[in-house]
C-alpha cells in the first residue's frame, strides 16, 4: 500500500446532476483503460468490491435477486437489503443502496477500455459529498484494475484526505449547491 501516501485526487471532473423536481441524480462518468469484463467483475464481485467500494456485499451483484449491502466506515453498522433489478453482464447493473437507486453502464471504448457511467439518486444536500466520495472510489478502482491497489478509501477516512474537502467544494460549485459544512478532522 506504499502508493497510498502518494495518492491525491485530481480536480473535480466527470460528474453532473440531473434534476427532476426534488429528485436529484448524480451522474459520474469515468473512462478506464480496462475491458468491460474486468470492470464488471470489479463492480459486482464481493472480493473486488472490498477493495474499492463504499459497501460490502454478501453475494455477487452480477445476478438478479436479493443481496445485503453493508456500508463501510459508518459510525454505526448499517446493513441494507437490496434487490438487484438488472444484471446484464458486462453492460448494465441496477440496484438500490440505502433507499437510493444506482445504475451502472459499461460501454466498450476503442483500445480495449471501458466508459463507466454511474447514475446515483442522492439527497440534494449530500450530492457534492457523494460526487467527492465516488470520485475517490473510482480513482481507487482504476488503480486496483491496473494492478496497483492502494486499498479502499471511504466514509470518514475519505473525508480526512486533503483532496476530499477540495473535491466536495469543487463539485458543490459545479452543481450550484452549498457544500455541506463538515467538522474538521484532526490529522492522524
Amino acid at each position: 500500500m506504499r502508493n497510498r501516501e502518494k495518492y491525491a485526487p485530481g480536480p473535480a471532473a466527470g460528474a453532473k446532476v440531473q434534476k427532476d423536481g426534488e429528485k436529484w441524480t448524480l451522474v459520474l462518468v469515468r473512462d478506464l483503460t480496462h475491458p468491460p469484463e474486468r470492470v464488471w467483475q470489479a463492480i459486482t464481485e464481493p472480493e473486488h468490491l472490498r477493495e474499492w467500494a463504499p459497501f460490502d456485499s454478501d453475494r455477487s451483484l452480477g445476478a438478479v435477486g436479493t443481496a445485503r449491502l453493508s456500508a463501510v466506515g459508518a459510525p454505526t453498522p448499517y446493513v441494507s437489503a437490496t434487490h438487484v433489478k438488472r444484471a446484464d453482464a458486462p453492460r448494465a447493473l441496477e440496484y438500490s443502496w440505502g433507499g437510493n437507486d444506482l445504475r451502472w453502464e459499461l460501454e466498450p471504448l476503442g483500445g480495449g477500455g471501458t466508459r463507466l457511467t454511474l447514475w446515483h439518486n442522492i439527497n440534494r444536500g449530500f450530492i457534492s459529498m457523494g460526487a467527492a466520495g465516488w470520485h475517490i472510489c473510482f480513482d481507487v478502482l482504476d488503480r486496483l484494475l491496473a494492478g496497483q491497489p492502494i486499498g479502499r478509501i471511504v466514509g470518514p477516512e475519505a473525508m480526512k484526505f486533503d483532496g476530499w474537502q477540495r473535491l466536495n467544494a469543487e463539485y458543490a460549485k459545479q452543481f450550484g449547491v452549498e457544500a455541506p459544512g463538515l467538522p474538521s478532522h484532526p490529522r492522524n
